[in-house]
Parts: structure tokens; C-alpha cells; sequence
């Protein structure tokens, strides 16, 4: 048909619907007779099957269905459910020319005359092969979105509707909460939040928060089903569909006992560390004093020592200088009990008398523990004799008395 000839041909109401059927190449339009045969061809359906209008014509269009179609007569069975109810839609495989398959939506409508008789079928096919491959794509992702999640058993990961119900349960949040899914599944989430954190309104503020803001994290104890408690880190994500309009939560919560734990106990190691590096520093400062008063001591015992000479047959005087040295030596084994806190004094063991050590030690404690407090010794009787370094052994109870906790 030349162009004026379409153009008039347009002017008509039929010959309009025809330049609109035939430019259509999205859809496959055609008619069928009474029969099923082709009777009409539009550029769509030459594109989706890959038949020229005079192939196709007065071919039956079983020719499109597959070959378990054609035996299961479906082609026949959609003509029948079309002439009886008017109409027949459905989705299947169709056959290209070149023998390749693609999904079709396909509707089929009966045409009838005026006076209600059947003159055949207006068939329209839809190629759905890429929504369908992509719908499929999609399931296989979510599919494999589902496995992950139900896989992972080191983060409780599931979903809560608007109202805060769990609404999903992955095999995480069975391990760290206890809960089987019929066990859980439509209760309420602050069913695993402590009596004081319901009564501080947590897990509602928890939601609020993701609503507003799109999420919400947050550290706290937490509770197993069988009431022992743990520490968790959760996260709480608002999801919202594609109007923006809130349809629930994602919930991810771990455990993290162990973490906190290992915090404590490295807090705890590091103050122990700290402490032990005061102590070196206050020896380190200990042994240089302690050196440095002994050698003071040295000069001054014989200093004394040669004034004993100067003075001797002075009663009086002989007395003062014995007294003197005296304290010098006290201030001497004072100075080794000082070297050997701060671990510089060798060991120098020999045979003691422990009980008498001790007894001898209720003046020095008695000044270092302080007067409001009463000391009292009790020795066994019997006590064999120890090689040991006397000194040690006092530096010992010494320090064994600062670690002892003080009587109130």
C-alpha cells in the first residue's frame, strides 16, 4: 500500500486501528479464524517470532506452541476457554521460527459478530523472556541472601515488623539467644532486654531512634532464654519500601562477653604493669639512697671509731660514742634492708633462728604498721633452724604486712 493510499486508508476508523496494530512492535497482534488459522501479521509478532506475513497466513498458530503443548492440545484448549468465556491468558513457552524458545504472556479474545456468532480470535504475545530471566536472577539472589543469613551463626540476624514482632530468625540468633524460630517468631524483641532496660523504655527508644533516623546501635546486656546474661552490640536499620513508607526493622546483634572480657582482663594487666614499673622506679630510687647513706655511715662510724681512741678513759664520752655507733650500725642494716628492696644486695644466706628473727622484728613492725595498731607475736615452739638470708626474710614480712589488708 503506497503512502496516500495508508493515508486514506487512515481516514476511516478501521483503517486507523490498522496503522495502530501495525505499528506496534512490542506486542505480537494478530487474528485467528475460527480455526486457529493466521489471518493477520503486525511487525511485532514478525519480530518476536521471526515469520514473514506470507509464511505465517493461514498456518495454524499450534505451530507456536511446543511440541508437549501441541500433545496435551493446549492450543486447542485455549480456543475453547476463549470462545466460552470470552477470554484465555496465560504464560508459557513459545517456539521462534529458528526453533529457539522464549516466556510469553499470551491473551487470546474471541471476536464476535453483531448478532453474537464466534468469526474467530484476536491474539495478542507479550515476550516476557527478560522479565522472567531477571524475576529468576532475583529469586536466585534473594535465595542466596536467605542461605547466607541462615548460615551465619556468629551475628543474631533477623527482621521485626513495625510494632517490634520478630517477624525472621537465622540460625545466629537460635545459638546466642537460645530461642528456636517457633519459639520466638511473633513475640515481641524486648523480650530479650533486662527488666531494668524495659523499665527504662530502651527498646522502644531503640525503635524510635531507627525510625527517625534510619538507625540505631547501642551496647547492653542482653538476655538468653534461659535467663543468664550477656553483653551484645546491636544495630537496629529501619527498612522502608520503595514509597519511603516504614514496613519493619533489621536487627543484628553479637555477643560480646568475650570482648569485653578480654578488655577488662588487658585493663587489669596493664594497671598490674603500671604498678610494677612505680616499684622498679621507687627500688631503682631506694638503692641509690640506701648507697649513698651507707657510705655516709662509713664515714661517720670511723670517724667515731677514731674518736673512741681520742677519748678513751672518758667514761662519759666512751659511753656517748658506744651509743653512737650503735645507731650507725642499726642505720647500716636499715641501709642493706633498703639495697635489698631494691635488689641490689646479694644474697648472703646462713643458719637463723627464725623465731627469734621474728621477735626481734616487734619494734620495726610497730613503726611501720603505726601506733593504733596493737602487734602481738606468737612463735611456735621447737622451730629448727633455717639457712636463709636474714635480711630477705625481714624484707619479706615487711612487704608481706603492706600487702595484708589493714584491720578497721
Amino acid at each position: 500500500m503506497e503512502n496516500s493510499d495508508r493515508f486514506d486508508a487512515a481516514q476511516s476508523s478501521e483503517g486507523r486501528y490498522r496503522l495502530l496494530v501495525e505499528a506496534i512492535t512490542d506486542y505480537a497482534i494478530y487474528m485467528l479464524d475460527r480455526d486457529g488459522h493466521v489471518t493477520s501479521w503486525n511487525p511485532g509478532a514478525k519480530r518476536f517470532k521471526g515469520y514473514e506475513a506470507e509464511e505465517i497466513i493461514g498456518h495454524h498458530f499450534s505451530t507456536f506452541y511446543t511440541e508437549a503443548e501441541r500433545e496435551q492440545k493446549v492450543p486447542a484448549l485455549a480456543l475453547e476457554e476463549a470462545e466460552r468465556t470470552g477470554r484465555f491468558e496465560r504464560e508459557g513457552w513459545r517456539v521462534r521460527k529458528d526453533g529457539t524458545q522464549f516466556w510469553a504472556h499470551v491473551i487470546i479474545d474471541a471476536i464476535r459478530s453483531p448478532k453474537g456468532e464466534l468469526v474467530g480470535f484476536a491474539k495478542i504475545t507479550r515476550d516476557l523472556t527478560e522479565r522472567r530471566a531477571a524475576e529468576a536472577k532475583l529469586r536466585e539472589s534473594e535465595q542466596q541472601f536467605r542461605l547466607m543469613v541462615q548460615s551465619v551463626t556468629d551475628y543474631a540476624i533477623y527482621m521485626l515488623d513495625v510494632e517490634g514482632n520478630v517477624a525472621s530468625w537465622n540460625a545466629g540468633a537460635q545459638r546466642i539467644k537460645g530461642y528456636g524460630p517457633e519459639e520466638i517468631i511473633g513475640r515481641h524483641f524486648s523480650n530479650f532486654y533486662t527488666e531494668e532496660d524495659r523499665a527504662a523504655g530502651i527498646p522502644r527508644t531503640g525503635l524510635q531512634t531507627a525510625t527517625r533516623e534510619g538507625r540505631w546501635e547501642h551496647e547492653g546486656q542482653r538476655v538468653r532464654k534461659d535467663g543468664t546474661r550477656f553483653w551484645a552490640h546491636v544495630v537496629i536499620d529501619a527498612i522502608r519500601d520503595d514509597d519511603g513508607k516504614l514496613v519493619g526493622f533489621a536487627k543484628v546483634t553479637r555477643d560480646i562477653t568475650e570482648r569485653r572480657e578480654a578488655e577488662a582482663a588487658l585493663q587489669a594487666a596493664q594497671a598490674t604493669l603500671i604498678r610494677s614499673q612505680k616499684l622498679e622506679a621507687i627500688g631503682q630510687l631506694t638503692g641509690g639512697v640506701a648507697h649513698d647513706f651507707n657510705n655516709l655511715l662509713q664515714v661517720i662510724s670511723g670517724n667515731l671509731q677514731l674518736l673512741s681512741k681520742d677519748i678513751a678513759g672518758n667514761a662519759r664520752a666512751e659511753m656517748r660514742v658506744q651509743s653512737a655507733l650503735a645507731g650507725v650500725a642499726r642505720g647500716s642494716k636499715l641501709a642493706t634492708q633498703l639495697l635489698a628492696f631494691a635488689r641490689r644486695q646479694p644474697l648472703e644466706p646462713r643458719v637463723v633462728n627464725v623465731g627469734r628473727l621474728i621477735k626481734g622484728m616487734d619494734e620495726l613492725l610497730r613503726r611501720a604498721i603505726g601506733e593504733e595498731i596493737e602487734v602481738e607475736t606468737v612463735v611456735g615452739g621447737g622451730l629448727w633452724n633455717s639457712l636463709i638470708d636474714p635480711d630477705q626474710l625481714e624484707n619479706a614480712i615487711l612487704n608481706g604486712r603492706r600487702v595484708c589488708p589493714t584491720p578497721r
